[in-house]
Order: C-alpha cells, then sequence, then structure tokens
C-alpha cells in the first residue's frame, strides 16, 4: 500500500532563520523517526541547520509499520536501480517543498542516507539541477554505476561510511561505489570501520558531521578530515 505524499519529522535550526537544510533518508523498514536522531546528535555542529527525514512513500509489509523507498526482495542491480528511479519523482518534489519552505537554494542543502537511504540519496543528489553542498551515505551503495556520466566540476563532494562485518550489503559494494564516484569525476572520500555491521557508529557520525560542516563552509577541500582510504588491518 502506498501513501501519497511524503513527510517526517524536523529539527528547527538552533540559531534561526535556517542557512541550511540537511536531509536524511532512512533505510528500508524504517521510518522518519529514526533517523532524525542524526540531526540531534549534529545540532551542536551544524546551529544553522535545519533537520528533516521524511517517511518513505510505502508502506514495508515486510515491517510492520516501517516505510521503504521502493520494494526490495535482494540486493540485485535491476531490482535497485528500478526502484530508485521510480521513487525519485516523489523525493524530488519533497525536496523542492523544503527548500521552498525555508526560502533557500538547492546549494545550502545536504542529503545524508542509511542503507536504502543512501541509493536514494545518491541517485537524487547527482542529478539535480543544482547540486546539494554534499552527500553521505552510510552502509548504502550507487545504483547502477555503469550509468553514470562524467559529471562537471559542481559535482556534490560525497562521504561514504560503512561497516567490514556488513552483512545486509556487504563491504565490497563500498568500494564498487567509491570507484564508480571516482570515476565520474566525483569527489569521494570514504571510510570503512573494522567490526561494524550494517549501522552507523560513534566515529561515522563524527566523520559526517564534519564533513557536512566543512562541505557547506565551504572548505572541504582545504579541511584536514580523518577520513582514511586504506582497508582496515
Amino acid at each position: 500500500m502506498s501513501v501519497r505524499s511524503i513527510d517526517g519529522p524536523r529539527l528547527k535550526p538552533v540559531r534561526a532563520p535556517a542557512r541550511q537544510l540537511v536531509v536524511l533518508l532512512h533505510g528500508y523498514g524504517s521510518d522518519g523517526n529514526d533517523l532524525i536522531a542524526l540531526g540531534r546528535h549534529w545540532q551542536a555542529l551544524l546551529p544553522e541547520a535545519a533537520f528533516v527525514s521524511p517517511h518513505a512513500p510505502e508502506y514495508c509489509a515486510a515491517a510492520g509499520r516501517g516505510y521503504q523507498w521502493f520494494a526490495l526482495a535482494r540486493i540485485d542491480p535491476q531490482e535497485t536501480r528500478a526502484g530508485t528511479e521510480a521513487a525519485a519523482p516523489v523525493l524530488e518534489a519533497f525536496l523542492d517543498a523544503e527548500l521552498k519552505r525555508h526560502d533557500l537554494t538547492g546549494e545550502r542543502m545536504a542529503l545524508v542516507g542509511f542503507s536504502q537511504g543512501t541509493m536514494m540519496a545518491l541517485h537524487v543528489g547527482l542529478r539535480r539541477k543544482v547540486p546539494p553542498a554534499a552527500i553521505v551515505g552510510y552502509s548504502g551503495m550507487v545504483t547502477a554505476p555503469e550509468r553514470l556520466s562524467k559529471f562537471p566540476r559542481a559535482a556534490p563532494p560525497v562521504f561514504l561510511h560503512h561497516g567490514d562485518e556488513d552483512q545486509v550489503i556487504p563491504a565490497p559494494a563500498l568500494f564498487i561505489t567509491a570507484c564508480s564516484l571516482g570515476a565520474a569525476g566525483l569527489p569521494v572520500q570514504w571510510h570503512l570501520t573494522r567490526g561494524l555491521g550494517h549501522g552507523i557508529d560513534e566515529d561515522g557520525l563524527a566523520m559526517g558531521g564534519r564533513f557536512l560542516d566543512a562541505a557547506f563552509r565551504g572548505r572541504l577541500a582545504a579541511t584536514a578530515l580523518p577520513i582514511g582510504c586504506t582497508y582496515p588491518r
């Protein structure tokens, strides 16, 4: 069963009015109430940011009261590609409405996703007419990497975080995604955490927050971030 539109919990900026917007996209079978917690964690670091975490557009029969961006029986390339493409219009409309709500332009927005939400953040964020300030993806992957075209210099920077013990979306998806995005001309940073499964740990939260802060300040290239590019020993 599908819902007609999407909405979800919001956090007002600590210092109004909002000068930045962070949209948090939850994973399969979850809802916006789960991922809005990231906003609470980052509010002190991003006091001028408004946070919103919409519930995905479809009810997830496999998760009781949870939601899904699209049906997902297994991690299959054709299934994920078709799913992201089908769910993209409703997310696009939501992003446009939220930017209008805060009287912000597209470059003042960042997208953050977890798992299936990362698929949506990358699919939609990389195709916006006005690129977002940044995209942060946890425990996810890019769909249809073979369809990525060469992006212009204005393409958004991307930070990817994954656990090496992820059994839902295994760690090789991180490398496929990072290499595909890099080959398409996007600035990509990534970190693989030893001993982490399908989730977000404190280090990942801290790295993601610093990445967003640097992106919004326009200091990403010059900011030293403790983000590794090596497999954990």
